[in-house]
């Protein structure tokens, strides 16, 4: 039973802390060493030539001519798409603010413009979602995947 009072801290033989719930004593193939059996402290990152060795992979596969197409790829996507839905939205809010006979005005039976408008809002935000997932698949997936076999394989090799 939980008293009120007692305010301690969590003790780690908790039986309510789960530490293979949080991952940290799961096994992985990544290396060979000790596994971790609890959270890190505050400011504790790990041993620090692997956080070098993976700082510096990053940042040579981030300044990589491969890395910066994938993200110029993913840009000329989103940018212009983002931009024509929040126009396409602000358009439908000023309509509705500042022209509410337009948005009242019937289109079929008790279906108004504005009724009709709020719909396309859910059509278009399906459509876009969906697009953005066309264009991922299509453009940016294959040219990303093969980043990630690069930067684990880079991985790899520092770690041996």
């Amino acid at each position: 039973m939980h008293n009120a009072r007692d305010t301690g801290a969590a003790r780690l033989d908790d039986p309510w802390y789960d530490t293979l719930a949080s991952g940290w004593a799961e096994p992985d193939d990544t290396d060979s060493g000790p596994r971790r059996t609890r959270p890190p402290a505050a400011g504790e990152t790990g041993p620090a030539e692997d956080v070098h060795t993976a700082a510096e992979v990053y940042t040579k596969v981030h300044g990589s001519a491969a890395f910066q197409e994938v993200r110029r790829r993913h840009r000329r996507f989103v940018f212009p798409a983002v931009a024509a839905f929040l126009i396409w939205y602000l358009a439908y809010v000023v309509a509705a603010t500042t022209a509410p006979g337009l948005m009242a005005r019937p289109v079929v039976g008790t279906l108004n413009v504005a009724m009709l408008a709020g719909l396309a809002q859910f059509a278009t935000t399906f459509l876009l979602a969906w697009a953005y997932a066309r264009h991922a698949r299509l453009r940016r997936d294959r040219a990303a995947l093969e980043l990630r076999w690069v930067t684990q394989e880079m991985m790899r090799g520092h770690r041996r």
